[in-house]
């Protein structure tokens, strides 16, 4: 096989902000020919993060644009490279992260060869590079583990996010497929990976993600929560486009918590655990809940403020009602950032890439 495409391909992916790392042995390679042909994978080597029509790629790269426009559709299609509004106008090609994006869009495809391509990747390299800083996500809170009289601002809600919408959809947990085609399977629901829309009717003709109504979005949300799984989104306030809901047993980031004991993989929520001890019987059941193993049990429950992401899951399942989530104090809280693109500036110059070369 030429991996000279795929090299390419990879150390361009790599100088994006959210990284995607060399394995000693190729297995990034490999990862990479699996999904992109070498014509697909030169050609994604050479887009930028800002869209261009396939007539500005066919003057900067060469080619006839008409059968550049197929081919990048044809790529769009397979959630190789993503597509939109170019600031020119018309329709925009541009290039995807590996996470989150490339690979979260294989979850109608990913089969055993991809998982365990995969899988090989993420223990050699992927894995440490989740522990890179800010991190890629952030916590929201299970809205109903919330005490009322506290505070919630609008990007620190799931449920803001989904009123916010105008356009709602589901699609299966990646992250689980691939862990039950290794075998691995765990007994959290597949069917809860949100996504999210300004523009009405978004997803009503996409084959990978179904649409919904917002009611039916409220409802894989309230799903998600009593079924245990920690909300989590991208790390700034504003364009939240996707909510995960995720389990430490499956999803790529939450296992770097669970295998690396790292808590720093993600970030917090504004909010922290806090126990009734009148009402705590000390019987466990919130220790069995907990995905981040913040609490431990004595005569009543204990929080570790340091491990306790705020989720609000152990809240849910508390059957004495004896839990709540309480803000942080202001100097302990995490903001995020107000936008993606501020994200990207700050993780960029963590990890000592230019943003400049790939825009």
């Amino acid at each position: 096989m030429n991996d000279t495409p795929y090299r390419e391909l990879a150390a361009r992916l790599d100088e994006l902000p959210n990284g995607f790392p060399p394995a000693a042995d190729g297995a990034e390679l490999r990862l990479l020919a699996k999904l992109f042909t070498p014509e697909e994978a030169s050609l994604a080597a050479r887009l930028r993060m800002t869209l261009e029509t396939s007539a500005q790629l066919a003057t900067r790269l060469g080619g006839d644009p008409q059968a550049l426009g197929q081919q990048l559709k044809s790529m769009v299609k397979r959630g190789l490279i993503t597509a939109g509004r170019a600031p020119a106008g018309g329709l925009g090609f541009g290039l995807l992260p590996f996470v989150v994006g490339i690979y979260e869009m294989q979850a109608g495809r990913i089969d055993a060869e991809l998982a365990r391509l995969f899988e090989d990747y993420y223990q050699q390299t992927f894995r440490q590079a989740l522990l890179e800083q800010p991190p890629v996500h952030r916590v929201i809170p299970v809205n109903a583990s919330v005490r009322q009289d506290m505070e919630v601002r609008p990007f620190e809600s799931a449920a803001e996010i989904v009123a916010r919408a105008r356009a709602w959809g589901v699609a299966d947990c990646i992250c689980r497929k691939q862990q039950a085609l290794l075998g691995q399977a765990c007994s959290h629901p597949l069917d809860v990976c949100m996504v999210f829309s300004e523009m009405p009717m978004a997803f009503d003709r996409r084959e990978d993600i179904r649409a919904l109504t917002q009611a039916e979005a409220f409802a894989t949300l309230r799903r998600a929560a009593e079924a245990g799984l920690v909300h989590s989104v991208s790390n700034n306030q504003r364009g939240v486009w996707y909510i995960c809901n995720c389990c430490t047993c499956a999803c790529g980031i939450l296992r770097g918590l669970t295998e690396l004991g790292r808590a720093n993989v993600i970030a917090a929520s504004a909010f922290i655990c806090q126990v009734n001890e009148d009402k705590c019987i000390a019987c466990g059941e919130c220790v069995e809940r907990c995905p981040f193993g913040a609490l431990t049990v004595e005569s009543t429950s204990l929080v570790s403020a340091t491990r306790c992401a705020g989720c609000g899951v152990c809240v849910l399942g508390c059957p004495q009602e004896a839990l709540e989530l309480v803000r942080r104090p202001e100097a302990d809280i995490l903001t995020p950032f107000e936008t993606e693109e501020e994200w990207r500036m700050a993780r960029a110059a963590a990890r000592g890439v230019d943003l400049a070369a790939v825009r």
